[in-house]
């Protein structure tokens, strides 16, 4: 038994005790007054019984819970009884009227209903014996005035027992319980006072016309009962509209708490119960509170009547659940309840849908908000992610003390992958990672930049001498060797450091930063500050990074062609883009000095997006003009770190309407290409939708067979500086010539950059190179020069820059062949030699 139904039963007790007390009273005094001896007496005694019976039988039925509360014609009957007879005896008879007239009903309603309506009887007894009354009344005043009184006594007493006992019953407050309905209420107690008066009227006037009474009394009944009827149902609708309403909601904790709580208090619930599929999940509860959010299959306190519904929609295609009604006692629902339940569950797994749904998009934007500025490795922040928290420090950097930046590069980390894999590489950098953020402050952002690079944010430092106090730290906590798999592994590092730059913003200070980095490499030093003196860039160079921003908005920024040509027939077969700045004070600027700039700013993704633009406008101008050869972009490995770079390029090749094999992207030969996963990815990707590679720069770097056999470009270029030592070195020609055979081997395209002579030219031609690139051909020009020498042609040839090395019919064009990827060479080959 909970409070609630102890109290119910302490009030129960208290009114049955009160009321027993009454009619032990009301026996007493009709012993000392006036017994009933007479066949009359008897008679009255029977009339009054009977009276009270059928009052109390006649009743209009409310369900609250699973208990169903009923309104009657009590104390109409009792003041007619206390007004034509004495009052022990009326009180004696309404005990005995009310047991009679709810005998099938449970002994505490049974037990209540008697001591309420003693009690009401005692009342209006009193106050009419207060009052002086006496029947039958001299006049017509006499009449009114005393039974008013004592209705309105009797009609309060009833609702102070009942309405606490109801709000206890339904718990709700007893405030909110006085006011539900109280329009009825008074209705009700002025109609029925009205059918007491005029029966007492009629009784004084003449005992014949008492036989209207009971018509009256039975239509008005029937007119309250359906009023009754017809405010409970309008009420039920207007609930469940609010209640519906209430569902809109995309968050599903609220959902459901405004669920069970508003079904507990539309259908009278004892308590509601939503089970979901999902989860799975139960959430119960009453009106007022969730009393259990958890796991299913926790058992429930009420023990009763259970009504489940499924949450399904009007479709039934979905099933996200059930709903479940309980009750501490038997309950039917009526016809309008069952219809009101099956809206309501069909509106809950509409709100529950709806709620998950939201919560499956909230989850899916934040797991994409935190894969677009964390590492996908190690959980740190990505470069991006530090340059928009860092510039954001640095703008409000003045109140929080000095701010710094910590960049931290692995010593030889390249012997571990090539060692024990780049697995075993990859778990290695999770755990410097892991010591890198235990030993930074909670105010402090580690990032992973790419590799074995990675970067800490300082903030708030007291003093800049402090950011080499702190970077220390962090290198001591990789001195301890690292497990894996039983082999202790130690791993060396270097750190530069720079303070916050007056100028420059978040891209000056990673430049300075990563300046002071190779200073220590340089020096064999574990960590080195940056200093003004011993940076390698010159002024101007700084100048010209500070300009950058300014130079990419205002398009300052412009590209060259330089064509690659078909070495035997002076045919123009491609073109290669070179990005140019015209800078507004210092003319045009070589990119050997802002490149680099670029590339450490954060500003590469707008750069690339400008020149690649420039490159494809060129590109639809030459092929309206009749001349559809491919053009060449040469692309920044940092570029291919970032996962969005393939997207942008796909975005702009569509914009121009272009097929991607129209396009060539130059990957410059890096050492850490083959260690980077996500390049694989980047590439694999633009590879797949068309988009054609070339490695450049062939042969002057250590890993160009690896990278041949795990990226599979469309070509490769010799270095110039092979083209140009041929002459004189017998090694360049052998790298040349070895070149050549694996380009041949691998169905690959080779060009040769650097041409600048007819010799060089015949030369490699007759070693098997079929194109070429150089100052022999054409210089770097711009799209509409590059047009122009294309009309004009060589020798009144359009489309060529070089006489032919041969005869007509003196060479036999090759075959398209067939990569062993599978994919046809579409694009226009050079003649070979016969």
């Amino acid at each position: 038994m909970n409070e609630t139904d102890r109290q119910l039963r302490l009030l129960v007790g208290l009114v049955v005790v009160v009321a027993l007390g009454v009619e032990v009273a009301a026996v007493c005094a009709a012993v000392l007054t006036r017994l009933p001896t007479t066949a009359s007496d008897v008679a009255m005694l029977v009339m009054l019984t009977l009276m009270i019976f059928v009052s109390a039988s006649t009743k209009a039925r409310i369900r609250i819970r699973s208990t169903t509360h009923s309104i009657s014609w009590n104390e109409t009957a009792i003041i007619i009884g206390i007004a034509i007879a004495p009052t022990p005896w009326v009180i004696f008879c309404t005990g005995l009227g009310v047991a009679l007239g709810s005998r099938k009903l449970p002994a505490i309603k049974m037990a209540f209903g008697i001591g309420k309506n003693v009690l009401v009887a005692g009342t209006a007894g009193l106050v009419l014996a207060t009052l002086g009354w006496s029947w039958p009344p001299p006049g017509l005043v006499d009449l009114v005035v005393p039974v008013a009184v004592a209705y309105l006594a009797a009609a309060l007493v009833d609702d102070l027992l009942a309405i606490p006992v109801i709000a206890l019953a339904s718990r709700t407050r007893v405030s909110r319980q006085f006011r539900s309905n109280l329009d009825l209420r008074l209705t009700g107690f002025a109609v029925r006072f009205a059918v007491a008066l005029c029966t007492l009227a009629i009784l004084q006037a003449d005992t014949r016309l008492l036989l209207a009474v009971p018509p009256l009394v039975i239509s008005l009944h029937l007119a309250y009962s359906h009023r009754i009827q017809t405010r409970t149902e309008q009420q039920a609708w207007q609930r469940l509209a609010r209640t519906t309403d209430a569902l809109n909601s995309v968050d599903l904790d609220r959902v459901l708490t405004t669920a069970v709580t508003q079904a507990a208090e539309l259908f009278s619930a004892d308590e509601v119960e939503v089970e979901l599929h999902d989860g799975p999940r139960s959430v119960r509860g009453n009106s007022q509170t969730i009393t259990y959010d958890g796991p299913v299959g926790e058992p429930t306190t009420v023990d009763g009547a259970v009504i489940p519904i499924p949450l399904e929609g009007h479709d039934r295609t979905s099933d996200v659940g059930v709903l479940r009604l309980r009750f501490r006692g038997p309950v039917r629902l009526n016809e309008r309840e069952q219809y009101t339940l099956r809206t309501f569950a069909s509106a809950l797994c509409t709100a529950v849908r709806n709620a998950q749904a939201y919560a499956e998009l909230a989850r899916a934007a934040a797991d994409h908000a935190y894969a677009a500025t964390h590492d996908a490795l190690t959980g740190l922040a990505n470069r991006r992610h530090l340059l928009d928290q860092g510039s954001a420090q640095l703008n409000g950097r003045h109140a929080d003390g000095v701010t710094a930046l910590a960049l931290i590069d692995l010593n030889h980390f390249k012997e571990i992958n090539d060692t024990l894999g780049h697995a075993a590489g990859d778990r290695i950098l999770v755990q410097v990672a892991a010591r890198l953020r235990e030993a930074t402050r909670d105010d402090d952002l580690v990032a992973r930049l790419g590799g074995d690079e990675f970067a800490v944010l300082l903030r708030g430092l007291p003093a800049p001498a402090m950011a080499a106090h702190r970077t220390e730290a962090l290198l001591s906590a990789l001195h301890e060797p690292f497990d894996l798999d039983g082999i202790r592994i130690s791993v060396e590092a270097s750190g530069g450091i720079a303070t916050a730059p007056g100028t420059g913003g978040m891209a000056e200070l990673l430049r300075r930063a990563d300046v002071a980095m190779y200073q220590a490499k340089r020096n064999g030093q574990r960590i080195a500050s940056y200093t003004p003196a011993r940076d390698t860039a010159d002024l101007g160079r700084l100048a010209l990074g500070g300009d950058l921003p300014r130079a990419v908005a205002d398009h300052e920024f412009a590209v060259n062609f330089q064509p690659i040509v078909d070495l035997a027939t002076g045919e123009v077969v491609g073109a290669e883009a070179l990005a140019r700045w015209h800078h507004p004070t210092n003319g045009t600027v070589d990119p050997a000095r802002f490149l680099e700039a670029v590339e450490r700013s954060g500003l590469l993704p707008a750069f690339a997006e400008t020149v690649l633009d420039q490159a494809l406008l060129a590109l639809v101008s030459w092929r309206e003009a009749g001349f559809d050869i491919p053009v060449a972009v040469n692309v920044s490995p940092r570029s291919l770190l970032d996962a969005r770079f393939p997207g942008s390029v796909l975005a702009r090749l569509r914009a121009h309407e272009l097929p991607p094999d129209r396009l060539m992207l130059e990957l410059t030969e890096n050492l850490t290409l083959s260690q980077l996963d996500v390049v694989d990815r980047v590439l694999g990707r633009l590879r797949d939708e068309g988009v054609r590679l070339a490695l450049d720069d062939f042969g002057t770097g250590y890993s160009s067979l690896s990278l041949l056999s795990r990226i599979p470009v469309h070509e490769i270029k010799i270095d110039r500086t092979f083209v140009t030592d041929m002459e004189s070195s017998a090694e360049a020609t052998a790298v040349i010539r070895s070149t050549l055979d694996l380009g041949r081997s691998l169905d690959l395209t080779v060009v040769a950059e650097g041409v600048e002579s007819e010799p060089q030219r015949r030369a490699l031609w007759e070693l098997g190179c079929l194109a070429g690139q150089g100052h022999l051909f054409a210089r770097p020009m711009p799209a509409n020069r590059f047009l122009a020498a294309l009309h004009r042609g060589a020798g009144g040839r359009p489309g060529t820059l070089a006489p032919p090395l041969h005869d007509a019919g003196a060479v036999i064009r090759l075959a398209p062949g067939r990569r062993p990827n599978g994919r046809n060479r579409t694009d226009r080959l050079p003649h070979s030699p016969a």
